[in-house]
């Protein structure tokens, strides 16, 4: 198990970190989310040493992490932790090597995730000549190749096309299901919602909520009401005047309501603008109870 406990970081008059704390735990797929400046990267670049926090620790199943610990991790960075004129397969193969593998053993991984990413044709390409999204999966195959028992990727899915986002899911979620703790950070919250149970949500450095994500939205105080009629988009305008309207379309509207907002004199309403096609009351999506919390 992976345990931030307490951790602070300041940079002058900044603060990057106020206390966070969390935990993932082995076959735990984390959302780590936050709006940009809010401590994510710290966080996560403390786990590898790259940051030295003022206060608090990282532990791994209840010790410190040495650097002999840290061999049996992998890291995804946002920014690029590869060499641009380096060939695709030496490259790999020298990262397992740094991560304690054997020559053969990370030629071999190297050849196998290059064909499970669909890139073996690359592998004496230079990295920078590969797309954006082929050197996104490359990083991956970096922090993947040596087997790592706790993964802690910053916003894998950015410059992804569909299938490459489809492709990382579904390597991140057969890590979880083989034993690993999985932690990633992503401003993609409805990709989120779809892959994690969990999230951790932070803001100015402090968690601000962390929960099984259905729990989490079920807790908000809100709730959305979407309802559709054969009625002109003036009619619901004037109807629901009086309430927190959040979207209007011709003939459908969805209203921000709190959780307790008794719903027959809204179906009533609704109903005397015309027949009522859809009428739903639902928690807020995990973007919804994001904005909720970090105000935004």
């Amino acid at each position: 198990m992976l345990e931030i406990d307490r951790l602070s970081k300041r940079y002058g008059d900044v603060v990057a970190l106020d206390g966070c704390s969390f935990r993932v735990a082995r076959g735990q797929l984390l959302g780590f989310l936050g709006p940009n400046g809010s401590g994510k990267t710290t966080t996560m670049r403390s786990v590898f040493s790259l940051v030295r926090p003022d206060s608090g620790e990282v532990r791994w199943n209840n010790e410190r992490i040495s650097a002999s610990t840290r061999l049996g991790f992998g890291y995804m960075p946002e920014q690029r932790g590869l060499y641009p004129r380096m060939k695709v397969a030496s490259q790999l193969a020298y990262f397992g090597q740094l991560h304690g593998m054997a020559k053969d053993q990370a030629v071999a991984a190297t050849t196998e995730w290059l064909e499970r990413l669909g890139l073996r044709d690359r592998a004496d390409s230079r990295l920078e000549e590969l797309s954006h999204g082929n050197q996104q999966r490359i990083q991956l195959a970096a922090a993947l190749l040596h087997n790592p028992e706790l993964l802690v990727l910053d916003e894998p899915f950015s410059g992804l096309d569909p299938i490459g986002v489809q492709d990382m899911i579904e390597i991140l979620v057969e890590r979880a299901e083989a034993g690993a703790a999985v932690v990633f950070s992503s401003h993609q919250l409805d990709l989120v919602e779809d892959l994690c149970e969990d999230v951790v949500i932070i803001a100015s450095g402090k968690v601000v909520l962390a929960g099984p994500v259905r729990a989490l939205r079920s807790r908000s105080h809100h709730r959305y009401l979407e309802i559709e009629v054969a009625a002109p988009v003036s009619g619901l305008d004037r109807e629901f005047a009086d309430l927190e309207v959040v979207t209007i379309t011709d003939g459908r509207i969805t209203l921000r309501l709190d959780d307790d907002t008794p719903l027959e004199p809204l179906i009533r309403r609704a109903s005397a603008l015309g027949k009522v096609q859809e009428f739903s009351f639902t928690p807020p999506n995990l973007s919804e109870v994001f904005r909720e919390v970090v105000g935004q």
